[in-house]
C-alpha cells in the first residue's frame, strides 16, 4: 500500500510501514508542514496514496470530497505512544486491508476501529 503520513504521525510509524513492504511518504520528508488539509487530502489523491493522521477534519473533508476519493486513516488515540499506534495500524491492516486499498475511512480507537466505505453515501 502507499501511504500519506500528516504531521502528527510519528516517523517511527513510516519506518514500522516501510519495514512491511509499504511505500511511505511523511509530510516532513517534504518539506510540506504547513501544508493545509485540504491539499494534503489532494495529494494523496494525485499520487493514489491512503492518508494517515489524527486530524479529525479529514473526515469531514472525506464526506464532502465528491467523486474523487482516497482512504483515509484517522487515529483516534489517547495513547499517542508510536508503538501504540502501531499495534492499531497492524490490526486494522490485517483486518480491513481490502477495503482500504479499493477505498474507506477508518476510525481507530483504542481497542477497535470502525470501517466506513466509500464514496459514503453511496
Amino acid at each position: 500500500m502507499r501511504f500519506l503520513a500528516d504531521m502528527g504521525v510519528s516517523q517511527k510509524v513510516c519506518e514500522w510501514l516501510r519495514e512491511q513492504g509499504h511505500d511511505v511518504v511523511h509530510l516532513r520528508d517534504e518539506g510540506l508542514q504547513r501544508l493545509p488539509n485540504g491539499e494534503i487530502f489532494a495529494k494523496a489523491i494525485r499520487e493514489a496514496r491512503i492518508v494517515l493522521t489524527f486530524d479529525l477534519d479529514f473526515s469531514e473533508i472525506v464526506a464532502s470530497a465528491g467523486p474523487e476519493v482516497t482512504s483515509v486513516i484517522v487515529f483516534r488515540l489517547k495513547n499517542t505512544r508510536p508503538l501504540h499506534v502501531i499495534e492499531r495500524l497492524r490490526a486494522v491492516l490485517a483486518d480491513s486491508a481490502e477495503a482500504i486499498e479499493t477505498g474507506a475511512v477508518v476510525s481507530v480507537e483504542e481497542s477497535r476501529h470502525r470501517l466506513r466505505r466509500l464514496p459514503l453515501g453511496g
